[in-house]
């Protein structure tokens, strides 16, 4: 009999990958593999302590690391910042290997009991998409990008499961409709700073946020992050 220490998680999730389309992310699909895997159930549960969440993840974090292993295999310095992003974001759909995996996995963290761990996932994303594009905010800048970028890919992972256009082009203008939007606002918070009359108090409001502080883990599990005071702010 095999044991979890000789079945890595990916061969897990490649085994699992064929009864999530028909089980979803859960006990069934669990047990399911365990079966074809010949895994106790003790063995399962000292893979994935929290059953079917669990396995649902660590499919999500793998399409991270393809993202990311993605994105470093291509030479993105020529272009825009804004397009580094898009091309981030199209880089982790382009990743999936099942979309019906995915749309499985909407569902499981659409359920309040999981629906923080499916916004935990979201920002990993874009927390992983940043660092990769090595963004070095180290204020509340931090926050807002994952924040915005964690919006951004939501939608367009919504737009994606819905579209059957060749290549999926509509998805893709979806994308660069948002990133566009995004960079828009950022244009008027310039504006406003630049602004006679708005900017004193946009550029104070900055300055009472200066000392919030990213995580200081890579890859944070919790969400919040460190406030010092201003004083002590890096310069």
């Amino acid at each position: 009999m095999t044991t979890h220490s000789t079945v890595s998680t990916d061969a897990f999730l490649d085994a699992a990958l064929m009864h999530v389309p028909f089980d979803g992310w859960s006990e069934t699909t669990l047990r399911a593999t365990a079966a074809d895997l010949d895994l106790t159930q003790a063995d399962l549960r000292a893979m994935f302590p929290r059953g079917a969440v669990d396995l649902a993840l660590a499919f999500h974090k793998r399409g991270d690391a393809a993202m990311v292993a993605a994105m470093a295999a291509e030479d993105l310095g020529a272009l825009r910042y804004s397009e580094r992003v898009a091309r981030a974001v199209r880089l982790r759909l382009e990743a999936v290997e099942d979309k019906e995996a995915v749309r499985r996995g909407a569902a499981l963290f659409s359920i309040p009991l999981y629906a923080a761990d499916g916004a935990q996932a979201l920002w990993g994303t874009a927390d992983a998409i940043w660092t990769a594009l090595g963004d070095t905010s180290q204020d509340a800048n931090w926050y807002t990008k994952r924040a915005t970028l964690s919006g951004v890919y939501a939608s367009t992972v919504l737009y994606w499961l819905g579209d059957d256009s060749p290549g999926h082009e509509e998805t893709w203008r979806f994308l660069d409709r948002r990133i566009d939007g995004v960079m828009r606002f950022e244009k008027f918070k310039s504006s406003v700073r630049n602004n006679p009359a708005l900017g004193p108090l946009a550029r104070a409001a900055e300055r009472a946020m200066s000392g919030i502080r990213p995580p200081k883990s890579a890859r944070p599990e919790d969400l919040p992050g460190k406030w010092t005071p201003a004083t002590d702010a890096a310069p």
